[in-house]
């Protein structure tokens, strides 16, 4: 008898029951009133049951209708956290969720990712900007680019993207200044230049200003605050158009900027392709670089 009733069956009850009214299960289901009224009626008869009775034109739940709808509460609730959770696992499926430094993102990488949206690898990426460790499941996170400035611990996976390049850069339109601007999100980036002398003596001179990131810096020098150091990944637009010039060529700051995952890239079809793009662009971008703007 049971594997005569039907889901379906079940669910013209369960609309019946929880809205009391044949007329607007009918309307939710989008089928007539006698359809409902029929299934209804299948139901009862399978069961050697009566659901309901009518009470002043009012469809009632009888004691077996109200256990019947108890369970298709249950099941159907079921049901639907079940499809939610496939619908958002799907999303996901197609949303690559990247975490990526302020000054990086804005300035080289939101530019490009346009371009690898439109390569059709069946997911695109939502980028998220932070620095520093990264809580990959609090915050749904699936990748992150970091410069390998601090430790993220031996739980996490990575692999090495590019090496990092600095450059000292000028405003070409402004009067220039004995200032040097400097980011606070790289405060060991100074000590490394001044050690190993990699820009001139003139500029290991110069009074500091200090800007809480390297696009504050950018945007300062813009203004004629002073001469920048500030990676070449992140000048690229401002160089090419001639904003600004680059006062020494660029060279090895002693980083390396690292794509973190908190499980192995092979396990995500995903992660891979998007690691090999992020390390064949960054490589073109330095060629680029240094080819353009060699001293």
């Amino acid at each position: 008898m049971i594997e005569k009733i039907s889901l379906n069956t079940l669910r013209f009850f369960y609309y019946v029951a929880k809205h009391g009214s044949v007329t607007f299960a009918a309307k939710k289901l989008f089928v007539t009133q006698s359809a409902v009224s029929k299934q209804i009626k299948n139901l009862e008869d399978t069961l050697g049951l009566s659901l309901f009775d009518r009470v002043n034109k009012k469809l009632v739940l009888t004691s077996d209708g109200e256990t019947l709808f108890s369970c298709c509460q249950q099941v159907f609730a079921k049901l639907e956290d079940c499809l939610v959770d496939l619908k958002q696992q799907d999303n996901r499926k197609k949303q690559l969720v990247l975490s990526c430094e302020p000054t990086i993102s804005m300035k080289w990488l939101i530019p490009r990712l346009a371009e690898f949206n439109t390569l059709n690898h069946g997911f695109e990426i939502v980028l998220l900007t932070g620095g520093g460790a990264v809580d990959f499941q609090e915050k749904s996170i699936d990748i992150a680019l970091r410069r390998n400035d601090f430790e993220w611990g031996g739980d996490i996976f990575h692999e090495k993207i590019a090496e990092e390049y600095v450059v000292a850069v000028r405003n070409t339109r402004t009067e220039q200044t004995s200032t040097i601007l400097l980011a606070s999100s790289r405060p060991n980036l100074w000590q490394h230049i001044h050690k190993l002398k990699l820009v001139s003596s003139d500029i290991l001179s110069y009074e500091h200003m200090v800007f809480e990131h390297f696009y504050l810096c950018i945007e300062g020098c813009l203004a004629g605050l002073g001469t920048a150091i500030v990676s070449i990944f992140m000048v690229e637009k401002e160089l090419s158009h001639q904003f600004l010039e680059l006062v020494q060529p660029p060279v090895v700051d002693g980083s390396s900027y690292h794509l973190l995952s908190y499980y192995p890239f092979h396990e995500d079809e995903r992660k891979v392709v998007f690691k090999n793009w992020l390390k064949k662009e960054m490589q073109k971008s330095k060629e680029s670089f240094m080819k353009s703007f060699s001293p």
